[in-house]
């Protein structure tokens, strides 16, 4: 088995501190309403499971990872005070609690949960009328 280019390893490395830093930074109260949306929303699209272009779409599939989180990640950034962002990034260095990717898979899974009721008691609603 190949080795990813060392490069590429330290990159994937930021990309996990920054996420953990945005989750860190969207419970923070400084933070705006916005910052804290746009935050939020970067999280969970990378931790979930689902993505915009399935995996398995050839070349396409690994877009969104490669493109879309990374631009999420730097919008979500400029919406979230500089001192604020620094704290988070430290907090997240620091941190090696494996049990957040736990809960944040659980909140996750919750979350699209959630949103498939929804769906389907409008769906139901709209069926009825």
């Amino acid at each position: 088995m190949k080795r990813a280019p060392d490069f590429l390893g330290r990159w994937i490395g930021e990309l996990k501190t920054e996420i953990h830093a945005l989750c860190l930074a969207y419970r923070d109260p400084r933070v705006p309403w916005y910052g804290k949306v746009l935050a939020a929303s970067v999280v969970g699209y990378a931790l979930s499971p689902i993505d915009l272009i399935p995996d398995f779409v050839p070349l396409l599939g690994y877009v969104d990872d490669l493109i879309l989180v990374p631009l999420g990640i730097a919008l979500a950034i400029k919406t979230i005070p500089p001192e604020v962002m620094a704290e988070c990034r430290e907090r997240a260095r620091v941190s090696q609690v494996t049990t957040t990717g736990r809960v944040a898979a659980a909140v996750i899974v919750a979350i699209w949960v959630g949103v498939a009721v929804l769906m389907a008691v409008i769906v139901l609603r709209l069926l009825r009328k």
